[in-house]
């Protein structure tokens, strides 16, 4: 879910997503120390990430260029769809 090449290199940020599923309680997936931090609410997590991230339903922290570039490659999505929730 989270890319591994270094975006000094050229390639895409590393990417750590935060799902809140209430208070004090969230699913975590990604590597510590990621480029870029995304947050977002267990009920917004399947909206199109660009429009919760324009109604601030998502929230990042980072750089806004690498933000942007992984919001328009899609992968925002895809890893957000692709995270289990608890039961």
């Amino acid at each position: 879910m989270s890319a591994v090449a270094s975006p000094e290199r050229g390639g895409e940020p590393s990417v750590q997503y935060h799902v809140v599923l209430g208070k004090r309680n969230e699913v975590v997936t990604g590597a510590d120390g990621a480029d870029l931090v995304i947050t977002v609410g267990v009920a917004d997590r399947l909206l199109d990430p660009t429009v919760a991230y324009m109604q601030g339903k998502l929230k990042a922290a980072g750089n806004t260029g690498q933000l942007f570039e992984v919001l328009r490659s899609g992968a925002v999505a895809e890893a957000l769809a692709a995270i289990e929730l608890p039961a």
